[in-house]
This record gives structure tokens, sequence and C-alpha cells, in this order.
């Protein structure tokens, strides 16, 4: 009887996947961290036989060449991937058997990447399920501009052609099982759900219900801002990242903290949005541990530039250190644990700012207060409504548009309160008088703040 485990990545909305019978194993699309996948497998007291992979990835830095190395397993990379390693390249319609009737099929369905594949599993002739990577995704499919802009329409009619390809390929009842789409920003949009079937595709997917020429111009109209650490992702794959070292990093006191600063480098604050508002280093940003780390740190940080981690706990690091080296960001260069306290020199304060609602906002504005309004979201989110007045800098954006912001006291806010407070974090620390609205945008209507909507203007 085969079986199919999940490994969720919450912080980068990935999945990877170890499916197998009673003797042997395989791995769709392993993380960096591999030994959460090789303890997997030894809960399941299999072999892990092989290691294959969907595409090249854009999103976050594979495990799968080190996994190979370490289980002996065959490393099976797309034939039209370019990369600068040994691997055993597999081409449309290639098999391997996994365990005794189980067999990996390969799909070729290029899209999210030209060389992208696809792989179904069959447990003695029937299919039992379909690894989708970046193809078929959850109400969706992986978006097609990751590559080559020059490339984007053609690979957004290829993704067209490869979901039809699956949908007529594969009996309605065979579970989908993507990577991405989870949160992954490699999803072209964002759909509800954690499961689904080809069967269900077929009713619900744009690629499936739409002809091909309405969805993309869809698509490619609905297409958000790239992660700037994607530009890093595609080569650190194709030319074989190195083992990962989770080490804890050097521990560093007040006085390297304070120096660390002074040389232009980074001091991230790993605890709550309330704790770091409520007393903090100066100079230092709030990237809470608990919300996408690794994704907007990563995405905002000069790429290169060392990082400096500050939580409560050596647990907390341990765990940013993970998720962060999945994205390439590999050795902190050093750390601090405990009471902010003693994170800042003798004679020294911890810096604050505040934390409100929309509906304080409110009651300033109604005052006549002058202040300035700056929303962090997206440009999608933005077009689906925003505060009248208010200063639009996507967070991603906002470290090299600082001076951007108009004079004043400024109220920022995004659609829950996460980038809102690394928002604030940043503007705090460039010496700005600033006020973190955590709250959920819902309740900028709720609290009588005039808003523009679809189809009006201020």
């Amino acid at each position: 009887m085969f079986f199919v485990d999940a490994l969720e990545f919450e912080g980068l909305g990935n999945r990877s996947y170890l499916a197998g019978g009673p003797g042997a194993a395989v791995v769709v699309d392993p993380p960096r961290d591999i030994d959460q996948v090789i303890a997997a497998a030894a809960r399941r007291g299999v072999r892990i036989a092989f290691v294959v992979e969907t595409h090249v990835h854009n999103d976050y830095v594979t495990g799968g060449l080190e996994l190979a190395r370490v289980t002996g397993a065959q490393y099976l990379v797309p034939a039209g991937a370019h990369v600068s390693f040994p691997r055993t390249p597999v081409a449309d319609g290639d098999r391997v058997t996994v365990d005794e009737g189980l067999v990996l099929r390969a799909i070729a369905t290029p899209g999210h990447t030209p060389h992208h594949t696809s792989y179904a599993l069959t447990e003695d002739g029937r299919e039992v399920a379909v690894f989708t990577g970046g193809s078929l995704l959850i109400g969706t499919v992986g978006r097609p501009d990751l590559v080559e802009p020059r490339l984007t329409e053609q690979l957004a009619r290829a993704q067209h052609a490869s979901a039809h390809r699956l949908a007529d390929e594969l009996d309605d009842e065979v579970p989908v099982l993507p990577t991405h789409g989870f949160g992954s920003f490699c999803s072209s949009s964002q759909a509800d759900g954690d499961a689904t079937t080809i069967g269900k595709e077929r009713h619900t997917n744009d690629a499936l219900t739409l002809d091909v020429d309405t969805f993309v111009a869809r698509m490619l109209a609905g297409l958000d801002d790239v992660p700037a650490y994607y530009a890093h992702m595609g080569p650190a794959n194709a030319a074989g990242p190195a083992p990962v070292d989770l080490t804890p990093p050097r521990r560093a006191d007040a006085e390297e903290i304070a120096s660390r600063l002074a040389a232009g480098e980074w001091v991230v604050d790993l605890r709550s949005r309330m704790a770091f508002a409520e007393g903090h280093v100066a100079g230092s940003f709030n990237f809470e541990g608990e919300g996408k780390l690794a994704t907007y740190l990563a995405w905002l940080i000069p790429w290169g530039k060392p990082v400096t981690l500050l939580a409560d706990t050596p647990e907390q690091i341990a765990a940013a250190q993970r998720e962060l080296a999945r994205v390439g960001i590999d050795r902190p260069a050093a750390a601090a644990t405990g009471d902010p306290a003693h994170w800042i020199r003798e004679g020294e304060k911890l810096a604050a700012f505040r934390r409100a609602r929309f509906a304080d906002l409110a009651d300033v504005r109604e005052r006549g207060d002058d202040v300035v309004v700056l929303d962090v979201r997206r440009q999608s989110e933005r077009a689906g409504g925003h505060i009248n007045g208010s200063v639009h800098i996507p967070v991603h954006e906002l470290h090299g548009r600082i001076g951007d912001v108009p004079d004043g006291v400024v109220w920022v806010h995004c659609a829950g309160g996460m980038r809102a407070a690394i928002a604030a974090s940043l503007l705090d620390a460039a010496g700005r008088e600033v006020v973190a609205v955590d709250d959920g945008f819902d309740a900028a209507s709720e609290a009588g703040l005039p808003l523009t909507l679809p189809g009006r203007t201020d």
C-alpha cells in the first residue's frame, strides 16, 4: 500500500512530499534543511531511493542535491534544466520504479518554467497521485514570469496547455499535490483550500475553464511584484547548493550589537510586534519570527548584508535560522536572546513607538490632526480599496524610499498588522515618529474612514 506524506513550510507557502511503499520512497522538491525529510523517512521505515525536482526553483534553495548525496538516492532533474552538477536527466514519459508495484512517470508540464515536469504516481497500473510542483495548483497555476520577461506570455500559454494535458491524461479522483500555492509568491494568485483533485480543478481552475486567450489575459493582468531575492534562488539551485549549516550563531553582547548597527549591518528583532513596539534596540528592525520571516526579510535586506538576530529564546533563533537558510541567508553574523535591556549599553534606553487601531486613526483625523497615513500593502491589495489621502509605498520598497514619506507623524498600516510592524520599525530606525496600525483593513471602513473603492477616485 502506498503512502504520501506532505511536509509543510508555511513561511514560504510551499510543500515537499515523501511518497512510497513499504520499503522505498521518493522525495519531491525537498527543502534545504534535509534533516526533516530524513526524519520523516525514518518514521516510515523506508529508504529514500529517489529525489526528484519538478523544476529549478525560484523561491527557495533546494536540498535535493545534498539529500541525494547523503542517502545515496538517484537525483532526477528535468532534462531541460541547465544545472552544473551530476544528476539523472528526466524527459517526458520516463518512468522509475519506486517500490514494488509503485511507478513514477514524468509528464512535461512547461509554463512555470520552460523545463517544468510533473510526476504521476502509479500503484499497480492505477494513478494515485500527481505531483504538480508549480504547474497545476489549487484553484490556480504557478506564475509564468519568473524566468525571462520575454517568455512570460509564451509560458502563460504553456501553463494553459499543461493544465489541460494533466486533466486529459489523469482521472478525476487523482489527488493534485503541488509544491507552491499555499501562500507562495510563485503562485499566480492565491486560492482557498489545502487539498484538491483533477476533477475539482476541472470545474474550478481558470486554466481549465477559460479559453487560452482569456486565461492568459487574466493571468498577466493579475501578476504581482516578485520578491527581490528570487533573483538569487535560481542561480543557486542551478549551481548546486552547499550543505546547510544550522549550528548556533555566536552570541552577541550589547557592544557588538551597537558596533554592527554602526557599521550599517542589519539587526533583526524576531519578537512579536507588540513586544518590539514596547521596547527595542534603536536602529533594529522587526520581522516577527512567527510571520513570513524568510519571505519578507530576504525580500527587503540588501543581498549578502550580515544580519544579527535578536529573540526571546535560543529556540526562536534556531527556528529563524532554519527558515532563513531555506532562502539562502545561511549564517547569522551573531545572535542574542533574553531581556532586551541586556542588548543595549549602559546608559542607553530602549526605543519604542505607539500601536493603534483604525478607530484611533479615525479619531485623530476627526480632531483635525495633521498626520501621514502610509499604506504598505502591495498594489493589487490597494486596488481593492484604500484610505482617501493615504500615501502608498509597498513595504518591500520602503527601505529605499524613506525619503518619499511626507513630513509628520506617520500612521502606517497594511492588511493585518505584520507588514505595518516591519514598516514602522524601518521608519523608527530612520528617526521618524511613527504609529503602527495593528488592525485588519476591514476595520478601516467600520471606523468610518473614507475609502476609495474600485471604480471610484479620491
